[in-house]
C-alpha cells in the first residue's frame, strides 16, 4: 500500500480555514476547497515506492491489472474509476447540473469534431464519462437538491412579494409539472441580465428580511449579485446533512453545496453544466438537455451495516463505507478484490504498518490484504464489481 500526498485545490468558494483545521496545520489566509484523492489528471496523487515519486496515474497506467485488478479492468477499463474529495465549501458553489454517460460522450465526440480547446472557458465536455456523486458530510452541511414540487417553488416566490417574480409565480401554477420548471428555469436564465439584477436584489433584501425558509438563499446574492441563479436556486428543495449523512446526485439532478466540510466520492469525469451562481460559461441550451425537469425529494442517506457502515447508491464506479474503530476494539480485515483508497478523517487509525491521522490517506492494489486497527473514523472508497 502506498501513502498518499494529495493536492489541495483553491477555488474561490473554498473555506480558508476547514481542511486545515481537519489536517492539523495552520491557515493560510487562502482558500482551500477540495483535497483529491485518486488519478484523476487534474491533479492526481503522489507516491513513493522507493524509486522517487510519482503519480498515482502513472502507477497505474504501468500495469493496469496489477494495481486495479483483472476484474475492475475488465468492467471499467485501465483507469481507477473514482476520484475522492475531502470539499470545504465557506461559500456557494455553482448551481450545476452533470450529464449521463450517453450526453457525456455526445457531448465529448461532438466538442472534440468541433475542435473546441479542452482548456477552453466555453467547453461544456471535459471528457466522455458521467459524474454521478455522493457528499458524506463531516460537519452541518448545507446544499440544495433536486427541484421543489412547482406549487411549493410558487408559493416561496410569491412569499417574497417581489411583483417582478409574478409572471414565474403564474408559469408554475398554470402549467404541468416538467412544462412548468422547464418554462421558468429557460425564462429566469435568459432574462434581460439588468431588469434580473434588480429583481435579485429586491428577493434578496425580502428574503433577509423575512428568514426561515427564506434563510438559505438570504446569502447567495451576497457572493453572485445579480446572478439569476439566485432565483433559479429557489426552485430547488434546501438540504441540511448532519455528520455522518450523505446525499447521492445522480444525472440531471440540479444541485449546489452551500456550506460546509464532507467527504466527496464521484465517478473519475469533471463534466459540470452550469445554471448559475459563477462567473463562468453557462450554456443554456445544452443545460436544458441536460437537467431533469421533474420535482425529486433530496433522500438523505445514512451508513447501512456493522462494522462496515455502507453508503448505498445505484453507481458501481464507486462505493463509499465508513469504518469507526473504537478504543479496544478488534482489527478488522479490508476485502481485498478491489483497488481501494483509505481516508481518515479522525482519530490515530492505522492501515497495515502505517498510521493515520486526519486528512491523511493511502491507496491500496486490489489483491493486497490490510487491516484497520487502533481508534479513530475511516473511509473506505472503492468500486463495486
Amino acid at each position: 500500500m502506498d501513502r498518499l500526498t494529495n493536492t489541495i485545490r483553491p477555488y474561490a468558494w473554498g473555506s480558508t480555514t476547514a481542511i486545515p483545521a481537519l489536517l492539523g496545520v495552520e491557515p493560510t489566509g487562502e482558500p482551500q476547497a477540495e483535497m483529491w484523492m485518486g488519478a484523476h489528471p487534474g491533479a492526481p496523487s503522489r507516491l513513493d515506492r522507493g524509486a522517487g515519486e510519482t503519480t498515482l496515474a502513472a502507477v497505474i497506467d504501468a500495469d493496469p491489472e496489477g494495481e486495479l485488478g483483472a476484474a475492475a479492468v475488465a468492467k471499467f477499463g485501465p483507469r481507477l474509476p473514482f476520484l475522492l474529495k475531502i470539499l470545504a465549501a465557506g461559500a456557494p458553489l455553482s448551481l450545476q447540473v452533470h450529464p449521463d454517460l450517453a450526453q457525456a460522450r455526445a457531448g465529448f465526440e461532438d466538442e472534440e469534431r468541433r475542435g473546441v480547446p479542452i482548456d477552453a472557458g466555453h467547453r461544456n465536455y471535459k471528457d466522455a464519462n458521467h459524474k454521478p456523486e455522493l457528499i458524506c458530510a463531516l460537519t452541518p452541511f448545507d446544499g440544495l437538491c433536486g427541484f421543489r414540487p412547482p406549487t411549493e417553488a410558487a408559493d416561496l416566490l410569491e412569499g417574497l412579494g417581489v411583483d417582478t417574480l409574478k409572471p414565474y409565480v403564474d408559469l408554475l401554477r398554470a402549467h404541468p409539472e416538467e412544462a412548468a420548471l422547464r418554462e421558468v428555469l429557460t425564462a429566469v436564465l435568459t432574462a434581460d441580465r439588468e431588469e434580473m439584477a434588480r429583481t435579485v436584489a429586491e428577493a434578496a433584501a425580502a428574503a433577509e428580511r423575512l428568514g426561515g425558509p427564506y434563510e438559505a438563499y438570504a446569502g447567495l446574492v451576497h457572493d453572485y449579485p445579480g446572478d439569476p441563479g439566485v432565483i433559479a436556486a429557489m426552485l430547488l428543495n434546501h438540504v441540511r446533512l448532519q455528520p455522518g449523512e450523505a446525499m447521492f446526485l445522480g444525472a440531471g439532478i440540479p444541485h449546489a453545496y452551500l456550506d460546509g466540510l464532507g467527504v466527496e466520492l464521484m465517478a473519475n469525469s469533471d463534466n459540470v453544466l452550469r445554471c448559475g451562481l459563477t462567473p463562468k460559461h453557462v450554456d443554456v441550451p445544452e443545460l436544458l438537455k441536460v437537467v431533469i425537469f421533474e420535482p425529486s425529494a433530496p433522500g438523505v442517506l445514512r451508513p447501512e451495516g456493522d462494522g462496515e457502515e455502507v453508503y448505498e447508491t445505484p453507481i458501481d464506479e464507486f462505493r463509499l463505507s465508513r469504518h469507526v474503530l473504537a478504543p479496544g476494539g478488534a482489527p478488522r480485515a479490508l476485502p481485498d478484490a478491489t483497488p481501494q483508497i483509505l481516508l481518515c478523517t479522525a482519530g490515530a487509525p492505522r492501515v497495515g504498518e502505517l498510521d493515520l491521522t486526519p486528512g491523511e490517506s493511502v491507496f491500496v492494489p486490489a489483491g493486497e490484504k490490510t487491516e484497520l486497527s487502533g481508534t479513530g473514523t475511516v473511509f473506505r472508497a472503492t468500486v463495486l464489481l
